[in-house]
């Protein structure tokens, strides 16, 4: 993925670099590589693999491979390490990311299984999970990115090979995709995972630019704010500034090289303006 690097340069991790290492389903947004019953077995088997979640904030242990889901979960885990060892052998980022949408279908059944499983309480470890979890961030579809995100981040689940939590991830390489292109990620997407990961522990620095770039969608959105709308916010192109302002505000508090000085004094010269407008009409 394009996103940072790990802070103090650490080595991208086999999972950024292809090697070994809201919407709740899959099946209408990636075409399945398996038969209809090898799905429905693959969703009810991840079900099963679920354990009862420790009361620990530790990630819980992966499938018993001894039992037929732990099984399934093996087979499935070896696919993905295939798939990994493919997208090693892509040089080229870009040419790498298709191909991650492709091998996704593999592991949709299971996932849809996972979750449910989630939705009764129940997780294992799963390295299925968090790497299309990484892989969908790539593809930028971050609806199915952030419900795997979600699962993970309650059960305490890992990736292997990093040392950084689900949530600093997710908050790092969501943000980093947005600040690095402009609209790359919806407004509604980096609001859901400022939700998501608010409260969790991470270096200050990886906050501060998840809310720079909330600060700058609320910032475009002031610029290209239509009164006309019928989704314009209450308060109008004041409140997207004053939106702006108070993320790129929190983004400067913790880390003030975050570099949004220069876009503070600009929105707060609209701010200014706009009131001395108001108060001569």
């Amino acid at each position: 993925m394009g996103g940072p690097a790990v802070a103090g340069g650490t080595p991208e991790p086999a999972h950024r670099r292809g090697g070994h290492a809201p919407l709740r389903t899959t099946r209408n947004r990636i075409k399945p590589m398996s038969s209809p019953f090898r799905r429905h077995k693959q969703r009810v088997q991840a079900i099963r693999a679920g354990a009862a979640p420790s009361t620990e904030s530790t990630a819980p242990a992966e499938p018993d491979t001894s039992t037929p889901e732990g099984k399934e979960y093996a087979a499935l885990r070896v696919l993905l390490h295939d798939n990994l060892r493919a997208l090693k052998e892509i040089a080229s980022h870009e040419a790498r990311i298709p191909k991650k949408k492709e091998f996704a279908g593999a592991f949709a059944a299971w996932i849809d299984g996972v979750l449910e499983a989630g939705d009764q309480g129940k997780a294992a470890q799963d390295e299925i999970l968090v790497t299309n979890m990484l892989w969908a961030i790539d593809y930028r579809d971050f609806d199915y990115a952030l419900a795997l995100a979600a699962h993970a981040i309650r059960f305490h689940l890992v990736l292997p090979g990093f040392t950084r939590t689900v949530a600093c991830i997710v908050a790092e390489e969501i943000a980093g995709t947005a600040l690095a292109q402009a609209k790359a990620v919806p407004h509604e997407a980096l609001l859901r995972t400022l939700e998501l990961v608010n409260g969790a522990d991470m270096p200050d620095p990886v906050m501060a630019k998840l809310y720079k770039a909330i600060g700058r969608s609320f910032a475009r959105k002031a610029d290209e704010f239509d009164p006309a709308a019928d989704n314009a916010p209450a308060g109008g192109k004041a409140a997207y500034i004053e939106a702006a302002l108070t993320t790129l505000s929190r983004a400067l508090v913790l880390d003030r090289n975050i570099g949004v000085r220069k876009e503070i004094e600009r929105l707060e010269r609209q701010k200014k303006a706009m009131a001395e407008q108001a108060a001569t009409t």
